[in-house]
């Protein structure tokens, strides 16, 4: 019951970051225009994300527009599209294989390691979906700071963190902790059994002895007995030799 507790947790863990994860990879919230300066009116507001760069003005809805070229994008963007675009696949395939795997579930039955086999593949594909979520946002994150503390750049190329970036890490940490559960929780030796003993019983070492073939004995059976009968003539058959008739005969006799 509490395997069968962890497994739902899991799932549920794992759905949740799956979720964050495609809200991250199409949010274009990646990187966000860093104020700096005196002037604390602000006309414009620019966002970079993976598929697309948006601009938003006072009191004016956000304008987007997709990038012309994908060979004219940073090293960095280009290598997060594939990899999230990965992590999305591995993790709602993961998905849908710890599904067959469940112990609430009957698509595989009476066979507890096939499920355990199962649960172990799903959470493996869930824990490289989350290290392809992880690999991107820390990267971006790491350029968008180094770029930031560079002094050879003016404050208008500066960039800060954005939304995506942080609902990435949460996402990351989600898919981390569904997958160690499914992962786990069926991580068990498949080639020994486990059994649990009383520390205060004496054993005693027994090795086990051949089998020796057996002589057959044939026991004689008992001959069957014949039943006296009751008759009106005298009877001549005595258990022993008498000069007295027997109480048995003087009875049949009458």
């Amino acid at each position: 019951m509490a395997n069968s507790t962890l497994e739902l947790l899991g799932l549920l863990l794992t759905l949740i970051g799956l979720i964050g994860a495609a809200a991250s990879t199409g949010m274009p919230m990646w990187r966000v225009t860093a104020f700096i300066g005196e002037n604390i009116i602000v006309f414009e507001t620019r966002y970079e994300g993976l598929w697309m760069n948006c601009f938003r003005q006072a009191d004016i809805r956000m304008q987007c527009k997709v990038y012309d070229s994908l060979l004219a994008l940073s090293p960095d963007l280009q290598a997060a599209r594939g990899l999230m675009c990965c992590s999305l696949a591995l993790g709602g395939l993961g998905l849908l294989i710890s599904l067959v795997g469940l112990q609430c579930t009957s698509c595989i039955q009476n066979n507890d390691r096939a499920k355990r086999m199962v649960l172990v593949i799903a959470g493996t594909m869930i824990i490289m979906a989350c290290i392809c979520v992880l690999i991107p946002v820390s990267w971006t994150g790491h350029v968008i700071i180094r770029d930031f503390y560079n002094p050879l750049l003016i404050d208008a190329q500066r960039r800060e963190l954005g939304e995506a970036l942080y609902i990435g890490w949460v996402a990351s940490a989600f898919l981390f902790v569904g997958g160690c559960m499914f992962f786990c929780c069926n991580l068990q030796s498949e080639d020994k059994e486990r059994y649990i003993y009383s520390r205060n019983s004496n054993y005693m070492a027994y090795t086990p002895q051949p089998l020796q073939p057996q002589q057959l004995v044939f026991l004689p059976q008992p001959q069957p007995q014949a039943q006296p009968m009751l008759s009106r003539h005298p009877s001549t058959n005595y258990s022993y030799n008498s000069r007295y008739p027997s109480v048995r005969s003087g009875v049949a006799y009458l």
